[in-house]
């Protein structure tokens, strides 16, 4: 077999060889889309090795969460998207439990030997590969004689793409690597196209109104703009009277449509380097139906987010394993919900207020925000009124009633790729600042996570203030 990723081949196949060796397995992950994904992956590879498993999600791996692995009957634990910053509480349970870690987040300073991270061996687990895919190389490497888990590739797109990480509307690095093994097992296609959110699903006119990645004055939030700058194009692009959608335009009309969206872009003023990035790599899963959610990995990421930031990852791992009717269903209501939640977010920052330090700004959402979306929105605000958009920013909601945390506060933050080449590391940040007041964190360069008691948020400001400083000025 050939390794898609050969610098992780070595610890994956270890990796494997120890999951083909449980008596009772547990396999833990995220509930983003990267940790859906991650964990669909791992599962259908599972079931085809043979090897049975039960499976559960966290918002957070935590030292409470360990210690109920190790004290369940499992013996090994298999952790996808998360686990890599918690090595050393895993290994102070090894007497109990066996971890097995397939994750890209900044890992904790000890040597594990079931530990496959593509920072450990020189890869850049921000950009060139995702929790999915390091589950995709697991998944590779159980592979038996009559197996191939190639087409896995499609789902591990997805999750890459949902963690953000299309550097310049395109997957770079190992991510390259699956994409190129997907195309070729028939699963996933890869093509230059018009690089907005929602090809599959909505109809032309609102796919340019509500298309704001590259702001086009007289089309971008403003429907009856898109319907009139349409309606003077040569092009076919209604059936039976009603509007049609991208995916199922005929490739000559696509072209008349960017053609235009171009020069009306350069016309309004619009930089020629933004304009550029109207078309873009898409991602096309093969095997869903033309015109659903599932077809684009963009689409389909989005549609996974939804299910387990409300408390249904079941849903969201159920439609990654391919199931569909009721559970496509409960999805898709999901999202419609998350949007809603997403629509009146930024108003809730506006109305709370964000106040602003030397290096960083930060709102607390309070009881207004879900916790698995306060980060979601501060991405968002950034560049609206008062709020910067070249500035960090930090967020803080309350987290939900738990039984083992009842004074904790959920924070998130997030950054910018131009932050990120300054110097900028927020998953240090949130580590070290969380650890400073009795917390714990951790995460990525430009977007990062954390858990503090409650009563100390600005104690967390303060040090995650005088971080960022240090690293930019570094």
């Amino acid at each position: 077999m050939d390794a898609p990723v050969p610098e992780l081949a070595e610890r994956a196949e270890r990796c494997a060889a120890r999951l083909r060796d449980a008596d009772d397995l547990l396999l833990a992950s995220h509930i983003d889309a990267d940790g859906l994904t991650s964990a669909g992956v791992a599962c259908t590879a599972l079931r085809r090795a043979g090897i049975d498993h039960d499976v559960v999600f966290e918002k957070q791996l935590d030292e409470a969460a360990i210690e109920g692995y190790a004290a369940s009957d499992h013996d090994v634990v298999l952790c996808t998207d998360f686990g890599s910053g918690q090595l050393d509480v895993l290994l102070a349970h090894e007497d109990a439990i066996t971890a097995v870690v397939a994750d890209h987040h900044q890992p904790a300073d000890v040597d594990a030997n079931y530990h496959l991270n593509p920072l450990l061996e020189g890869l850049d687990g921000g950009s060139e590969l995702s929790g999915a895919g390091a589950a995709y190389c697991l998944a590779r490497a159980l592979e038996g004689p009559d197996g191939d888990n190639r087409d896995l590739a499609a789902l591990a797109v997805v999750g890459a793409v949902g963690d953000m990480q299309a550097t310049d509307g395109e997957l770079v690095g190992a991510n390259a690597a699956v994409v190129e093994e997907g195309v070729a097992a028939g699963a996933l296609d890869a093509a230059r196209d018009l690089a907005v959110f929602g090809t599959q699903t909505r109809p032309l006119p609102k796919l340019l109104a509500y298309a704001s990645d590259v702001p086009i004055p007289g089309i971008t939030g403003d429907r009856n703009g898109a319907l009139r700058f349409l309606d003077g194009l040569d092009a076919d692009l209604r059936a039976d009277g009603a509007w049609k959608t991208w995916a199922v335009l005929a490739s000559e009309d696509r072209r008349t449509v960017v053609s235009a969206l171009v020069q009306r872009a350069l016309r309004s003023g619009v930089d020629p380097d933004e304009v550029q990035s109207l078309v873009g790599t898409t991602y096309t899963l093969c095997d869903e139906a033309r015109g659903t959610e599932l077809r684009d990995a963009s689409e389909f990421s989005t549609l996974l987010n939804a299910t387990a930031r409300y408390d249904r990852a079941d849903v969201g791992l159920a439609v990654c394993l391919g199931e569909r009717g009721a559970p496509l269903d409960a999805a898709r209501d999901l999202l419609r919900q998350h949007r809603r939640t997403l629509a009146t977010g930024v108003s809730v920052v506006r109305d709370v207020g964000v106040e602003r330090e030397a290096n960083l700004q930060w709102f607390h959402a309070g009881d207004r925000l879900p916790e698995t979306v306060v980060g979601i929105v501060a991405g968002m605000a950034m560049g609206e009124d008062g709020v910067a958009s070249g500035v960090p920013i930090v967020a803080f909601a309350n987290k939900a009633v738990d039984p083992d945390e009842p004074d904790a506060v959920k924070v998130s933050m997030r950054g910018t790729p131009r932050l990120v080449d300054r110097g900028l590391d927020l998953s240090a940040v949130a580590r070290e600042a969380a650890t400073a007041v009795g917390g714990d964190g951790g995460g990525h360069e430009v977007a990062a996570g954390a858990t503090v008691p409650a009563g100390r948020e600005e104690e967390f400001v303060a040090a995650a203030d005088a971080l960022i400083a240090a690293q930019l000025d570094d």
